[in-house]
């Protein structure tokens, strides 16, 4: 699915989803009107790896909400895909009881919940708080697509921390905070930096780059949407080696016209795949028919690329990788060539 992602995003993560889910998302509303039960994790006694001198542990979230932790949590629900990615990459995934339908790294979840090892809460937009009280979490991890819920349990005495990360940079914050409140301090510190080196390396290795080709990333069709200045894809292509057609776009996922597309003529085309369902946009074909699109210099040269809608678009540890797909896609000269992505 197109998120974002993710996302990994601000409110356009939600404007994703909304536009996605048009055919291909049955959005999750409980029905339940049974007002839930605080849950009793403030009073729970400390785990054995808990000691005295640890607690509390006072967190805060980048919604600027503050979390006091007495234990540290054993029931987990993840409400973002990248934010299950994030838990998993510091090494608490043992404690996550709840995800969405939309996760699928680093496991295939579904089979997990088929199989009863794992629930899903449904929705990663607006989802109902119901199914995820019903796990009695001693820490749920929201997103800005699930704010809402975050408020409403908030409300109800649970420990809510909300990630929204700005950059690269906050995703390793966002990292961290997962580390300290789960006692994986040490697993979150080497995660952070091993996706440290990742960037460095690409970084490194663009300096070496002696064009930078002009980059068109489609985030939506009907209408055509694309990425503006300080959003992940935007510092993806930059980081790359490339530059991002809309940079200078007053909004962070601008709706543009296909003549300001052709008339910024970029050399490479990107566009997202989605879990399960055909593109949006189409084909390559497609695009090359699209109304006076081939004349655009990377459709005359076949410079269009697909890469994975779950790795771009979620804000999560996985932006490393995907900041090296993208710099295969703008510079193979230095770091070869790039393989469609499904």
């Amino acid at each position: 699915m197109a998120k974002t992602r993710l996302i990994i995003m601000a409110f356009v993560v939600i404007a994703i989803i909304v536009v996605a889910s048009v055919g291909a998302v049955v959005y999750y509303q409980g029905t339940g009107t049974t007002q839930p039960s605080p849950s009793p994790s403030a009073s729970s006694s400390p785990s054995p790896s808990s000691t005295p001198s640890a607690f509390p542990i006072v967190l805060s979230d980048d919604m600027n909400n503050t979390v006091t932790l007495t234990a540290y949590p054993q029931r987990i629900v993840s409400l973002a895909p990248a934010n299950t990615q994030i838990i998993f990459a510091v090494g608490a995934g043992d404690k996550v009881v709840g995800v969405t339908d939309y996760d699928f790294y680093p496991y295939n979840f579904s089979a997990w919940v088929a199989a009863g090892n794992m629930t899903s809460i449904g929705n990663y937009y607006q989802p109902a708080i119901e199914p995820i009280v019903s796990l009695n979490p001693d820490l749920v991890v929201a997103s800005l697509g699930s704010s809402d819920a975050a408020d409403q349990l908030r409300g109800l005495g649970y420990h809510v921390l909300t990630f929204n990360p700005a950059d690269l940079n906050g995703i390793m914050a966002d990292m961290l905070t997962i580390g300290k409140a789960t006692n994986h301090n040490a697993d979150a510190q080497a995660a952070v930096a091993t996706m440290q080196q990742k960037i460095n390396a690409v970084v490194d290795a663009v300096q070496n780059a002696t064009i930078e080709p002009r980059v068109y990333h489609e985030v939506w069709s009907d209408p055509y949407m694309s990425a503006g200045k300080g959003t992940f894809i935007d510092q993806l292509i930059t980081k790359a080696g490339g530059q991002n057609i809309f940079e200078n776009a007053t909004t962070d996922y601008p709706v543009v016209s296909a003549e300001a597309i052709i008339s910024q003529n970029p050399d490479i085309l990107i566009f997202p795949s989605q879990m399960g369902v055909s593109a949006f946009w189409g084909n390559y074909s497609s695009v090359a028919a699209r109304d006076g699109w081939g004349s655009i210099s990377a459709v005359v040269n076949h410079k269009m690329y697909t890469i994975n809608g779950d790795l771009i678009d979620e804000p999560g540890p996985r932006q490393a990788d995907a900041l090296l797909f993208i710099a295969q896609i703008i510079h193979p000269e230095i770091f070869g060539n790039f393989t469609d992505q499904q």
